[in-house]
């Protein structure tokens, strides 16, 4: 029998679209009414290039000063973005009408970005009404429930039909999962294991959903093919079960490969071979907002290119030129990308270093130093304080080079091998890395991120200016994973994107192209630990 069921292609939507949902309540609520109390209402807009669109309302509440409003506002979350949320509690007046055109008066409104009520377990602001308290706000959000579960699964079979005129069979595995209407669909298949009639396959991987998409009851189909150069492959033989009868079987599990066409050729049929289950584990796969609601900070590290390449800070011509109420390249990204990352982080006391400068008080070479020239405490306060760092510095320092980055990985790895000892869910790095040239010691970069790669660590580079940026996107390893001359990366931490192709675009479309793979490595370090969020 020809194999009915061909591998099933990747794709599908990032595991990290993530859908929430807002609820809110609220106290102590400005009366609008005479005689009574308000009936709020609260409206949710998001805002667009500077525009604000409503995402959801919640139902009015008649009467009431401290509402708890049962409707919940489902909305997407992106990590890489700023998203930016305005709350309205209306006093509704004539539910007939528009809110703003004679429906209601505006008790007060309160203005946040979606990352800060992800972040907190619970969001407190005030409402304001013209400058004027109106009353509190709370919001807290949560992850729209999925079923996202691992199976880890090892299979055997023995005594299998042989199949091959000149050898034996060459198996594989076939897993597929019953539809409604009684058919099949193939959701994965394992490797070939040539010339065996006892074949021993690779633990496999396959998420639950996968499987029976959140129904333990539902039919698995387990089919054994031998595989064949130059014809259709062979059924050897198939059985039945589902997820709930593997996960509470007592192992090893013996399945009878069963062949109708060859049980009906033979009297005394028995089997072609039997299936075992040698080991099988179910985990739970958390996400991204798992780990930051439960408390992981996202402790957000600068690094400033300050090599003579950049051009006088004095000239017009430089990338670091300061001009009157405008921010240069640097100061840009700076800013686009350290204003998502802050609300990550409770403290937001961020170390801001720069590199490839002459540096008082005695104008030393310096592959890296603090932007505020302490090495004690090289912190300052949010991005605000790191942009104030930077203009500080920048007269006080004498561009220079070459462009080296190992030193600077190398200390934010410090950290992170520091923070991985003591708590290794509790803080997550990310290294914002600035450069207008190509790196001098390209080798020892690779080597120390290549080294890097076990810690919570991400690396994002942003190309400043027009230079040349080809070879920089050897670190980014998007088409496999980074080599050195002594070792491969365990995972890809590194994102690299030149600021020229967004110098037209808003700052939120560099921060999302820099820090859209930021969640996917956080929670790829963190399976490779073992690591569960806390209290999970």
């Amino acid at each position: 029998m020809a194999a009915a069921y061909p591998p099933p292609q990747a794709g599908g939507q990032s595991e990290f679209k993530t859908k929430v949902e807002i609820r809110i309540k609220c106290s102590d609520l400005l009366g609008m009414d005479v005689l009574s109390k308000s009936d709020p209402l609260c409206q949710v807009e998001l805002e667009n290039a500077g525009k604000y669109t409503e995402v959801g309302r919640t139902e009015a509440i008649k009467n009431e000063s401290n509402p708890a409003f049962v409707t919940a506002i489902p909305i997407d979350y992106c990590f890489e973005e700023l998203q930016h949320l305005r709350f309205t509690v209306w006093d509704i007046d004539d539910s007939s009408k528009p809110l703003a055109d004679g429906g209601a008066q505006a008790i007060g409104a309160a203005e946040v970005n979606l990352g800060q009520i992800v972040a907190s377990k619970s969001f407190k602001q005030e409402l304001k009404h013209k400058e004027k308290k109106a009353g509190s706000i709370t919001m807290v959000a949560e992850e729209v429930s999925q079923t996202c579960e691992e199976v880890h699964m090892t299979f055997a079979a023995s005594h299998l039909d042989k199949k091959d005129f000149f050898g034996k069979s060459d198996p594989y595995l076939v897993f597929s999962r019953q539809n409604p209407d009684g058919t099949f669909t193939a959701v994965h298949k394992t490797e070939v294991v040539k010339n065996t009639l006892d074949p021993d396959w690779q633990p496999l991987t396959v998420q639950s959903r996968s499987l029976c998409n959140g129904d333990d009851n539902r039919v698995i189909e387990i089919s054994c093919f031998d595989w064949d150069n130059d014809s259709a492959d062979d059924l050897i033989g198939s059985c039945t079960t589902t997820l709930g009868a593997l996960r509470t079987a007592s192992l090893p599990l013996h399945l009878d490969l069963k062949n109708s066409k060859k049980a009906a050729k033979k009297k005394n049929y028995t089997n072609s071979g039997v299936l075992h289950l040698r080991h099988f584990e179910a985990l739970r796969l958390y996400s991204f907002l798992d780990y930051v609601s439960a408390g992981c900070e996202i402790n957000f590290v600068v690094g400033i290119d300050f090599t003579g390449s950049n051009g006088n800070p004095s000239q017009p011509t430089s990338l670091h030129y300061i001009a009157p109420n405008q921010m240069n390249q640097y100061m840009q990204a700076l800013w686009a990308v350290g204003s998502i990352c802050e609300q990550y982080d409770a403290d937001k006391l961020f170390p801001a270093f720069g590199f490839g400068a002459k540096i008082p008080p005695n104008q030393q070479f310096s592959d890296i130093f603090p932007l505020t020239f302490n090495y004690e405490n090289p912190y300052v306060q949010g991005i605000q304080g790191v942009h104030q760092a930077y203009q500080q510095c920048l007269p006080q320092v004498a561009l220079w080079g070459p462009t080296n980055a190992a030193p600077i990985v190398t200390r934010v790895a410090e950290m992170a091998r520091e923070a991985q000892k003591t708590s290794p869910i509790k803080r997550y790095f990310v290294l914002l890395l600035l450069t207008d040239g190509v790196l001098t010691d390209m080798e020892a970069t690779k080597e120390v991120i290549v080294d890097s790669s076990e810690l919570p660590l991400s690396i994002i580079i942003v190309g400043v200016g027009n230079a040349d940026f080809h070879d920089m996107n050897v670190l980014d390893a998007d088409d496999g994973k980074l080599r050195s001359r002594l070792a491969v990366a365990t995972r890809d931490i590194v994102q690299f994107v030149p600021f020229r192709d967004f110098a037209k675009s808003s700052p939120a479309h560099l921060a999302k192209a820099v820090l859209a793979e930021v969640p996917q490595q956080l929670v790829e370090y963190m399976r490779k630990k073992k690591q569960k969020p806390v209290g999970m």
